[in-house]
């Protein structure tokens, strides 16, 4: 499986990027995964403005930077977005990478990792409405791993602080069980994609 982990904030002295690696880490412990980071400020796209919706539009002038954003979102099996919640939601930022998506996610399954208040779960949850429309698959509300007090949890080389390897929600395996799950459905969902 080839996973991408979208990182979703891009503001000077984000946090995410902590989760992010952590999530890499992981999975790069995992047999069958092949994890990339993919990190937001390496795509600075414009507000989309585009005159027809992307999935109608045979004709889309496209800007280079959100079509090298595509290439490389279309390059995945599965997806693991990393968010932070914005005023109970996702980061702008991110939400605008979407509006540029038109198929590439399309019966591929994808996983939410967020933190802030109360865990981020605002923010994954609505997230988890936008992939979606993507015609993604977001795996079930079990998935999703939300994380109060993340900064002191993780460190900057995307390893468990002290404070993480005591939390009792056992964050290693908890990651673990997540990406498990993803790979069944990766597994699975490329099985059926080849067939139809």
């Amino acid at each position: 499986m080839k996973l991408g982990v979208i990182l979703g904030a891009t503001r000077e002295g984000r946090q995410s990027d902590k989760m992010a690696k952590w999530v890499v880490n992981g999975a790069q412990k995992m047999d069958g995964i092949e994890a990339e980071l993919v990190d937001l400020r390496d795509y600075p796209m414009p507000f989309f403005d585009e005159p027809i919706s992307p999935r109608y539009n045979p004709n889309r002038d496209i800007d280079p930077t959100a079509q090298k954003w595509l290439k490389k979102i279309d390059s995945f099996d599965a997806y693991v977005f990393v968010t932070p919640e914005y005023n109970h939601s996702v980061p702008g930022v991110l939400k605008n990478a979407f509006d540029y998506i038109t198929w590439e996610m399309e019966r591929k399954p994808a996983s939410v990792v967020s933190h802030g208040a109360a865990g981020g779960a605002r923010a994954a949850t609505d997230l988890k409405e936008i992939v979606s429309e993507s015609k993604a698959v977001p795996l079930p509300s079990l998935s999703p791993l939300t994380l109060s007090g993340m900064s002191e949890q993780i460190d900057d080389k995307g390893e468990l602080t002290e404070a993480g390897k005591a939390n009792p929600r056992n964050l290693d395996a908890s990651l673990q069980s997540a990406l498990e799950e993803l790979k069944w459905y990766s597994d699975a969902l490329a099985q059926a994609r080849a067939k139809s």
